[in-house]
């Protein structure tokens, strides 16, 4: 049986190699490890064992965790995001990467701003139009990084995060990857703001998103092996 460890360095090298095939630096791409339903001895592990992130979906879930995992790498919400949840999510995560309309933005803003605490965001983007998932349409990404800009000072635009359309081919994922690319591309550049991330690819389909421009892969299931059941 393989080990965390040696799962977490053969990811590197399929991400090391993706990289060579897109003549781009495997230092610009950050694994996140997804814990969803796995104990807090196996976060605890996988900090150890050197992952750039810990990705939760469920804030109930983290809060029952974080505390029990000992050092400082960041926490990145990654599932959807309630309102009447925004408050808690804020004392356990570092990241939220699924921000996705202006009244979640608006309520995240009033809530950080008397602690004068800035917190980095990715914007989902629902690139496959998928009504059964969360994200904002390709389209109305603009309005809401320009609602952003002039409302929610405490809010960090960091990236863009997209989930594409499952196929069992990964390689069907690519123009997905390449339309959030492109997405980033014009926002950075209408808005004048820095460089955006790109939080895209999962345990299928990682190397196809790296090779598309990814920042960051969310992986559970090539580092953990099959999730548990939820309890």
């Amino acid at each position: 049986m393989t080990t965390l460890v040696e799962n977490l360095a053969a990811v590197r090298g399929r991400i090391a190699a993706a990289c060579g095939g897109a003549g781009r630096d495997p230092r610009e791409v950050r694994i996140l490890a997804v814990t969803k339903t796995h104990p807090a001895e196996v976060v605890a592990a996988a900090v150890a064992a050197g992952v750039d992130a810990i990705g939760e979906n469920r804030v109930q879930e983290a809060a029952a965790k974080r505390s029990q995992v000992p050092g400082t790498t960041p926490w990145h919400l990654v599932g959807p995001l309630q309102r009447n949840k925004a408050k808690l999510a804020l004392e356990l995560f570092d990241l939220v990467e699924t921000v996705d309309r202006p009244e979640l933005a608006d309520r995240l803003e009033t809530l950080l701003a008397p602690a004068g605490r800035f917190l980095p965001i990715f914007i989902e983007v629902n690139v496959g139009g998928e009504t059964q998932k969360g994200g904002i349409t390709p389209a109305d990404a603009a309005p809401l990084v320009d609602d952003l800009l002039a409302r929610c000072p405490h809010l960090r635009l960091s990236g863009l995060m997209t989930v594409p359309p499952y196929d069992p081919d990964p390689r069907r994922a690519r123009p997905y990857f390449a339309a959030l690319r492109s997405l980033a591309d014009d926002l950075t550049t209408r808005f004048a703001v820095p460089p955006l991330e790109l939080s895209m690819g999962m345990s299928e389909d990682f190397e196809v998103a790296v090779g598309e421009g990814a920042t960051w892969v969310r992986l559970g299931r090539v580092l953990f092996g099959e999730r548990r059941p939820a309890p």
